[in-house]
């Protein structure tokens, strides 16, 4: 195919979500040449997911809470192998976020006397969890799009990019992409590179994702380009995910349920987190909340669709009606009231923990000059489990850190490598044209088994090792791909993120494979102590023969601040909400 006329810009960003529409606001009030491309419609991120709240220590309604002790409860929850720094940063700057937000017109739910509300989300020591009933992240994102809009930032929307261009020595100097729309090969050529693509759940049969979505695109881009990743073994299963209609199973039963009073109840009517964790009960870490679920349903006090009760009944309608409108909603549109019915919930993978390797929080630029990366894209923020409420605070902290650094510090013009811009073409021709055996959506049904079966909520060595083995068979199986579609097709699309998510589940298994302990959400039966010695981060980083290579590094210690924070000890009393 000949190579399209190149599309040159000061920075391209990967991804509409907001981290990426974050870091163009920025960069475009800057006058910077900025295009954010998504692989959806303009406004349908993944974003728009996030329901129950985002973190920020305001003091709303407790003004005692500061900025070092939301720091140490993410470090907590992280089980210290968070990068802190990162999540310094994040402490820091989300207050000012949040306020910026609202002044945008992501509209935050408001106390009686006006200032931001903030509710209860598991394992915060305060209320610190600022809300929109639960469409958070949908206000957010409109806000994000209102202002981008204001501002006249160009916006290309179902346009998919399949490999990060670098030159010689190693700098990213633009991506190759395809409309999805026409099926044209796409080349773009910048001076900057943002990731913002999210995460990689979807590799997992139960997903919170749509099936589409969080398909490890970022991961398996800047791995390709030679960028390390990190923390892969840590992948967070939400206790509370739905088992019906078919269609919507795995997607989230927001954690606002269990943050506004939702109990959790067995099929022999016994409220089992009494057994697990009396103290923070339903609120406690989304992985105890999830291994509890799992423990319940595996000891055969499940529901008859293999899941466990949550009950808000005994809140009031109106209440319920205000603060969780599109729980009750999307439940009464399948025949369940849950002013008066329980709900049926299993967990659910939910978020990446694991991702690009950031080198500098304070620029987000990765190991490849020039490219850059921000939200759920990023390792580094959530050590091994992500404190709920600061996934949407950190899209919008470090999608501003990274657009101002890049506004103020642009790196020079470098030529596009013309050799690898038509290598890449070709792959896409080659792709396209397959005509091997195996159908890709099939592949990545099988994949997902294995993920959830080897990778899941509980691993063991022999697992992994029999998961790693499958997966292998399974790329072999894939080098004989049968797509024979054009671009535009559901099944190109399909082939594409199979090949994405081979290589992030490869990583994901290996490093789970090495942590031999137990920490946050990564837990193994035969290892089930955390291991003081593996306060490390595992890296994985391609080799000279291309294949997976791993390494470890010390965590770092937090400030003397945050140390103080954690030193006191702060803890939520669940029973409040009683």
């Amino acid at each position: 195919m000949d190579s399209p006329t190149p599309i040159s810009l000061d920075v391209l960003v990967i991804g509409a979500g907001a981290a990426g529409l974050r870091a163009a606001i920025e960069l475009a009030e800057a006058d910077r040449d900025v295009l954010v491309i998504g692989k959806r419609k303009h406004g349908d991120a993944h974003t728009v997911w996030a329901a129950g709240g985002i973190n920020a220590a305001l003091g709303s309604l407790d003004p005692e809470d500061r900025w070092d002790i939301h720091a140490a409860d993410t470090l907590n929850e992280g089980h210290l192998v968070n990068d802190a720094r990162a999540v310094e940063v994040l402490a820091r700057n989300a207050p000012e976020r949040v306020l910026e937000l609202d002044r945008w017109g992501a509209d935050f739910s408001r106390t009686d006397d006006g200032e931001i509300n903030q509710r209860y989300f598991g394992a915060q020591s305060f209320r610190r969890t600022c809300f929109k009933g639960d469409v958070t992240g949908r206000a957010i994102l409109e806000a994000l799009v209102g202002q981008a809009k204001r501002l006249g930032i160009p916006y290309r929307q179902n346009t998919f990019v399949t490999e990060i261009l670098t030159t010689d020595d190693g700098r990213a100097v633009g991506a190759i992409a395809y409309d999805m729309d026409t099926g044209e090969p796409i080349v773009f050529h910048a001076r900057a590179v943002v990731l913002a693509a999210g995460g990689h759940t979807s590799v997992y049969t139960r997903s919170s994702s749509r099936p589409d979505e969080n398909t490890g695109d970022a991961q398996a881009l800047a791995y390709n380009a030679g960028a390390p990743l990190r923390d892969m073994e840590f992948v967070q299963f939400h206790p509370t995910g739905k088992l019906w209609p078919e269609e919507e199973r795995g997607h989230l039963v927001t954690e606002a349920v269990r943050g506004e009073g939702g109990r959790l109840f067995n099929t022999e009517g016994e409220r089992f987190m009494e057994r697990y964790s009396p103290k923070q009960m339903e609120l406690d870490a989304r992985d105890v909340v999830a291994r509890a679920n799992y423990a319940e349903i595996q000891a055969g006090r499940g529901t008859p669709n293999g899941g466990v009760w949550l009950d808000i009944s005994h809140r009031e309608d109106e209440y319920l009606r205000d603060r969780l409108p599109r729980m009750v909603q999307e439940f009464a549109d399948v025949g369940v009231d849950i002013t008066s019915e329980p709900m049926e919930v299993a967990p659910t993978a939910h978020y990446a923990m694991g991702g690009v390797e950031v080198v500098d929080f304070e620029t987000c630029e990765t190991a490849i000059p020039g490219l850059f990366a921000a939200g759920e894209s990023v390792a580094g923020v959530h050590g091994a489990n992500r404190l709920g409420g600061n996934s949407l605070a950190e899209t919008v902290v470090f999608g501003q850190i990274v657009g101002a650094h890049l506004a103020q510090t642009l790196p020079e013009p470098a030529d596009l490598p013309t050799d690898r811009v038509q290598a890449a073409l070709d792959r896409l021709d080659a792709l396209e044209a397959a005509d091997g055996t195996h159908e890709p959506l099939a592949l990545i049904d099988r994949l997902r088994r294995i993920m959830w079966d080897h990778a899941g909520i509980i691993r063991d060595e022999d697992g992994m090792i029999e998961g790693l083995a499958k997966l292998q068979a399974l790329r072999r199986d894939a080098a004989d791909l049968r797509v024979q579609a054009d671009r535009t097709s559901d099944r190109f699309e399909q082939a594409v993120n199979l090949g994405f998510m081979i290589t992030t589940s490869e990583a994901i298994l290996r490093a789970a494979l090495e942590r031999a302990e137990s920490r946050g959400a990564h837990y193994r039966s035969d290892h089930p102590e955390t291991a003081p010695e593996w306060r490390k981060n595992i890296r994985v980083t391609k080799d000279a023969d291309g294949r997976m290579a791993l390494d470890a590094v010390p965590a770092q210690d937090p400030t003397p601040a945050v140390q103080q924070a954690l030193a006191e000890d702060h803890e939520l009393d669940y029973h409040h909400l009683e």
